[in-house]
């Protein structure tokens, strides 16, 4: 059995000794300061003392994360809220206001120490040096001592209990912490959606590109598809033109040697001297001369502008204007129908 010494009195720990440390917390080593969380594992936590080291280990406030009990190293996963989302465990807090009334109300020997220790440790009033602050001026919100309210610069003002005010503010501070710790859950909600609303905004935007990509590069293949069939039409009409005008040319070129064979023969006859002979071959040669010059005032030829490929052109002036005021949500009939109108008017 552990024994304390005083002097050269030994005695046993007294009930009240292990109820302190039954109350102490395992961080600070002091009492429990309200409010008191309870981890899962059933072990208590000044919060303060908890928030602190949970702060030290997590410098960059991440919500959530892992929290480790000091005692039996138990992990305890926490929520957004940290160390505030943890439970009160009022059972303890009532716990220790117990206690303290009743260490009040002692009257052992210990009780004039520690309240001397007590008295040490509270701040003592500047104008009245021996009075220490026991009230709390609700005029002009500031603690002060009894001195003050009876002789002093409070005399005229409101007061009230320093712990009964001390208690108030701490809980309505508690309360105020974890209203802003909801509000917090609420921001952190609110960042949540905004960034899913950002990423679902980039892969919109990606479908959307692919789209517009795909349809673009359908038109480039529309575009490819109807050019050669266009100069498939062309070349036709072209190897038609030239090989008709080619059949012209050799049937021209073949009556020309006939007609220059038909020429050097009547040319020849000119030449002979005898009457006779000339009269035997001139006949024939007369004949076939005129038919000659006949035939080729009556030859085939082309049209007048045979070899015209005017026809051919495209107008694409209309199909200009709809690209280019293409955008998101246009009707393309309506953009042909009001570039079509626009080129009659011109």
């Amino acid at each position: 059995m552990d024994l304390q010494r005083t002097g050269s009195l030994v005695r046993p720990p007294s009930p009240m000794d292990s109820l302190e440390k039954q109350l102490s917390c395992p961080i600070c080593l002091d009492m429990f300061t309200k409010p008191v969380v309870i981890l899962p594992c059933q072990h208590n936590l000044c919060r303060s003392c908890a928030s602190d080291l949970y702060d030290s280990r997590n410098p960059y406030r991440f919500s959530g994360g892992v929290f480790r009990c000091p005692t039996c190293r138990f992990e305890v996963v926490l929520d957004r809220h940290g160390v505030h989302g943890l439970q009160r465990n009022l059972l303890v807090e009532n716990i220790i206001d117990i206690y303290k009334q009743q260490q009040e109300l002692s009257g052992n020997g210990n009780t004039e120490t520690s309240l001397k220790s007590k008295e040490s440790k509270e701040p003592k009033c500047q104008e009245h040096e021996d009075e220490r602050i026991n009230i709390y001026c609700k005029t002009c919100q500031v603690p002060t001592c009894s001195m003050c309210k009876v002789f002093g610069q409070h005399k005229d003002c409101e007061v009230a209990p320093l712990e009964s005010v001390y208690q108030a503010q701490k809980g309505e501070l508690s309360n105020a912490i974890d209203s802003l710790v909801a509000s917090n859950g609420r921001l952190q909600s609110l960042l949540i959606q905004m960034e899913d609303a950002c990423r679902a905004v980039q892969e919109n935007a990606q479908r959307a590109k692919q789209g517009l990509a795909e349809r673009f590069d359908l038109l480039y293949a529309v575009l490819e598809e109807r050019k050669t069939i266009l100069l498939e039409q062309i070349g036709k009409e072209q190897d038609e033109k030239v090989a008709t005008l080619r059949a012209m040319s050799q049937r021209y070129g073949e009556r020309l040697q006939a007609s220059t064979d038909l020429t050097d023969s009547a040319v020849r006859a000119l030449e002979q001297s005898g009457a006779a002979e000339f009269l035997v071959a001139a006949k024939g040669l007369i004949t076939r001369t005129k038919d000659a010059a006949r035939g080729s005032m009556g030859e085939e030829r082309p049209e007048p502008g045979f070899e015209k490929m005017d026809h051919f052109a495209v107008s694409t002036e209309h199909v200009e204007a709809v690209l280019a005021k293409m955008d998101f949500g246009s009707d393309d009939d309506d953009d042909f129908d009001d570039a079509e109108e626009e080129e009659e008017e011109e």
